[in-house]
Parts: C-alpha cells; sequence; structure tokens
C-alpha cells in the first residue's frame, strides 16, 4: 500500500474518531464521573473493537453481518440498555464531599471496563458504518496484503487510543475544578444525560 494511501486512512479515522459520538460520551463520562482510574482498560475495549471490526471488514464484514444480523442486534441494544442503567445510576446516586482519594475512587474490575466498551463499540453504529461503508472507499481490501493489514491495524490502535486518552485526561482535568457536593451532582447528572444520549443514539443507528 502506498504511503499516500495510508495518510489518507490516518485522517480519515482520526476525524472519525475524534467526532463526537457514543464512545466519546462514554469516555468523557467516565473521565468526568471517576478520573483516569481504569481509563486505560476502558479504552482497551474500543481499542479491541475497534480491530475487530476491521478485522471482519478486511474477511468480508457484510456478508458476516448478514448472516450473523440478530447477533449484531442483540450486541447493540444490550449496549444501548447498559448506557441507559448507568445514566440512571449517575442520576440517583447519593453524592458525599469530597475527599484528597476523590479521583481513586470506585472498583470497577478492568476485565468489566474493558467488556463494557468492548460491546458498546461493536453496537455502536458509528464505527461500524466507517468499517462497512468508508473504509473499502479508501482501502482495496480485496488485495491487502498482511504486511499492509497489519500496518493499518497499528494506525487503528495508535490514533483511537492516543485521541481516547486525550480526551479523557482533558475532562480529568475539568473534573479537579470541582468538589463541592452540588458541583459532583451537577457533573453526575450531566454525564448520566450523555451516556442517556449516547445510549438513544446507539439504539436509534
Amino acid at each position: 500500500m502506498p504511503v499516500s494511501g495510508l495518510v489518507l486512512f490516518a485522517l480519515t479515522y482520526f476525524v472519525a474518531v475524534a467526532t463526537p459520538g457514543p464512545g466519546i460520551a462514554a469516555v468523557l463520562a467516565r473521565a468526568l464521573g471517576k478520573g483516569l482510574k481504569g481509563m486505560p482498560a476502558f479504552i482497551a475495549g474500543f481499542v479491541l473493537g475497534d480491530l475487530t471490526l476491521y478485522a471482519a471488514a478486511a474477511a468480508g464484514f457484510a456478508a458476516l453481518a448478514g448472516a450473523y444480523a440478530p447477533i449484531f442486534l442483540a450486541i447493540k441494544w444490550g449496549g444501548a440498555a447498559y448506557l441507559m442503567w448507568l445514566s440512571y445510576r449517575l442520576w440517583t446516586a447519593p453524592v458525599e464531599p469530597a475527599s484528597e482519594t476523590w479521583s481513586e475512587q470506585g472498583s470497577d474490575a478492568p476485565f468489566s471496563l474493558f467488556l463494557t466498551t468492548y460491546s458498546l463499540t461493536l453496537g455502536n453504529p458509528k464505527p461500524i458504518l466507517f468499517f462497512v461503508a468508508l473504509l473499502p472507499s479508501i482501502i482495496d481490501l480485496e488485495n491487502l496484503t498482511l504486511a499492509d493489514f497489519l500496518t493499518v491495524a497499528v494506525l487503528i490502535a495508535v490514533i483511537i487510543a492516543g485521541t481516547l486518552a486525550a480526551y479523557a485526561t482533558a475532562a480529568a482535568k475539568a473534573r479537579q475544578l470541582f468538589s463541592s457536593v452540588s458541583a459532583r451532582r451537577r457533573i453526575n447528572r450531566i454525564t448520566g444525560s450523555i451516556l442517556a444520549v449516547a445510549a438513544v443514539l446507539i439504539a436509534l443507528g
């Protein structure tokens, strides 16, 4: 694959990743609610999710999606329902005064965080549309060599991980500006609302 093709893909994919959607909403909600605790596992789910969709696209995703449409639909609705449940918990959770260890609160297991964002990615219409509709117009998937496949996979991992980490870091820093109970309650409700919107976008996509 020519370098120009890789550059075009990288730029297009970066724009797709950086554009606000359910994935960005989930990262912002997580970072605003709990800081950067567990964020590597949280972002890893998005990375592997996109790599899974990329590999499926290279292997003939359209035929795969047609054969297993009910499974994809179940993943989509399951992810939307889970985000709505998280939104409800944020709206109804009691708020305690912030302490020095506020940013370290939370006991979410890394594997649970990973599965959450992995399933969210597989049910999110935004990355699915990118890899099914847009990717074939940028990359000749039928003549993709192993070296090309691996090069694009590395680009995907670096771009999505770096972009989401930047969003998470910015949101976590903004979070530190609020320490009162009322401010934290507003943060919970704002992030809960963001997750609810993300759930609706997934369900309607």
